[in-house]
């Protein structure tokens, strides 16, 4: 039988997958760009955020906590930024999918009601053509067109929100997930 993919990871006393994130210094873990800003407002280095975001991806719905190690122990107050950051840096990638959520749901419910109303549009010039006699070609091609077009608008909703939806939904949870994560420190004499 296979093992699981969370048999990779090394797991504390009650039973938590750790997540190991080796570094030197705790300024590796940040962005070069905005040097400047406060640790806690710092966005967190792009290869980080993506390996805690794959790591828990990978580990599904089992509990985890994030264990940091630097070849020097850090004081108090930067395990205290550490923690605050990367709470800070998940929650606000949080926000960003719920917004991103927000406007595909706002695209949708827009081509969703403009495909209704082409869709009565086009019932109506039907009915129009078919009460004042045989409609002439461009009469008909016009009103199959007007038919097209609202189907392709309420397929476009619709597939959009199918295929969208569901992903938004798991990446913000999958952020929370991080951001409530518990943040550890090991010495660097542990093995």
């Amino acid at each position: 039988m296979p093992k699981k993919i969370v048999d990779r990871y090394e797991r504390t006393a009650d039973g938590l997958v750790i997540v190991d994130v080796a570094a030197r210094r705790v300024e590796d873990l940040y962005e070069d760009f905005d040097k400047t800003a406060p640790y806690h407002k710092k966005d967190l280095d792009e290869d980080l955020a993506s390996y805690l975001t794959e790591c828990a991806r990978e580990i599904g719905r089992v509990d985890f906590v994030i264990r940091f190690m630097f070849e020097c122990y850090p004081s108090e107050e930067f395990m205290l930024r550490v923690r605050t950051s990367v709470h800070k840096f998940f929650i606000y990638q949080r926000e960003l999918e719920i917004e991103a959520m927000n406007k595909m749901l706002r695209t949708t419910t827009t081509l969703f009601v403009i495909g209704i109303i082409i869709l009565g549009l086009s019932l109506w010039v039907n009915h129009l053509f078919i009460v004042h006699g045989t409609p002439s070609f461009l009469n008909t091609v016009f009103a199959e067109g007007l038919t097209i077009v609202a189907w392709v608008s309420v397929w476009e909703a619709l597939a959009t929100f199918l295929l969208n939806w569901p992903q938004h939904l798991f990446l913000i949870k999958l952020f929370r997930k991080i951001a409530e994560a518990p943040v550890q420190f090991q010495p660097p004499s542990e093995p």
